[in-house]
């Protein structure tokens, strides 16, 4: 039976990780911060997985607590998903985005070196990496240059970088995997696509009149968080580690968002969307939508679910079928 360790467990991905990985018969391990266990509503999206996985407690920033948990779990594979990972809150707490990211994985893969370098490392890496792109037309693929415009993304080039100085300075399996949006109906309500699937069912059931929304001409390539996490899974059972853009290869706007989820409802989403200019970002990164051939030919690995019907699950769950 393989062991791993998952930094950010009880998060979107690391939840639909933790069970991918139970149906494998890995024996799983998650950290969490000391928090969750004093409010309980941080652990909803593993409730049901509890009596199958191991918590440890400790903060990816406190290396002792992090040397203690790895020592004693001896983890075959480690997947860091662990970070401030909400772009806009990035802007106003810089300091500590950079911090927990940056820090946090140098921790992890220091000691990971130290205690366990047999141990598989995965590194969650994101798209915003790549920041303002050059040509809208264009396809981000492994070879794309970064140009960070968030601290978010910033701190994320640089985990992306110490990850590769591992590997290639000291021979260990560590991969990074640059993936794309990704949704779920466990996306944070930080998140515009949660904002938006809730204010559907919210405004169906007239509990809301208004939506307020930032930048709707954004465009992303969306996909399916569960499809997401397979890919990683399938990073780490390569012979040799290497990184890997991970996308549906299409762009939709936050527009497009709007129009399919209001349209399931039978709403037009103009007579409700109020756009806030206080909900635009300092430095917006307008389009983004990646190359995932790499993955394809080498992982076989391709998205399941398409954009539409990514909308359709995550209203499914909300609860828009069950009024």
């Amino acid at each position: 039976m393989k062991v791993v360790l998952i930094t950010g467990i009880t998060g979107q991905d690391g939840s639909y990780l933790a069970e991918l990985l139970l149906s494998k018969e890995y024996e799983v391990h998650g950290i969490v911060r000391h928090i969750a266990n004093i409010n309980e509503d941080r652990y909803y999206r593993i409730k049901h997985l509890l009596d199958k996985i191991h918590i440890h407690f400790a903060s990816v920033e406190d290396y002792p607590a992090l040397l203690e948990i790895v020592q004693k779990v001896k983890p075959d594979e480690c997947y860091h998903l662990a970070s401030q990972s909400f772009v806009a809150d990035s802007f106003k707490y810089e300091f500590s985005t950079l911090s927990t990211n940056i820090n946090g994985t140098h921790n992890m893969l220091s000691i990971i070196h130290q205690v366990c370098p047999k141990c598989k490392f995965y590194f969650a890496g994101s798209s915003e990496m790549f920041g303002k792109v050059n040509d809208y037309e264009d396809f981000q693929n492994e070879d794309t240059p970064f140009n960070p415009v968030s601290p978010y993304a910033i701190s994320k080039v640089a985990g992306f970088d110490l990850t590769k100085y591992y590997r290639n300075s000291f021979n260990m399996f560590a991969v990074g995997g640059i993936l794309f949006n990704h949704e779920s109906p466990r996306r944070g309500s930080q998140f515009i696509s949660k904002k938006i699937v809730a204010a559907v069912v919210n405004i169906s059931q007239k509990f809301q009149k208004e939506l307020r929304v930032g930048n709707i001409d954004a465009r992303r390539d969306w996909g399916y968080a569960p499809d997401y996490v397979k890919a990683m899974w399938l990073m780490m059972q390569k012979d040799e580690p290497s990184d890997y853009v991970i996308a549906t290869g299409k762009s939709y706007s936050v527009r497009d968002f709007l129009e399919i989820a209001f349209s399931i409802a039978k709403l037009n989403y103009e007579d409700y969307i109020v756009i806030d200019k206080d909900l635009y970002r300092p430095v917006d990164v307008n389009y983004l939508c990646g190359n995932a051939s790499k993955a394809r030919k080498e992982l076989a690995w391709k998205p399941e679910v398409n954009f539409s019907k990514l909308v359709q699950i995550m209203l499914e769950y909300e609860g828009l079928y069950n009024l």
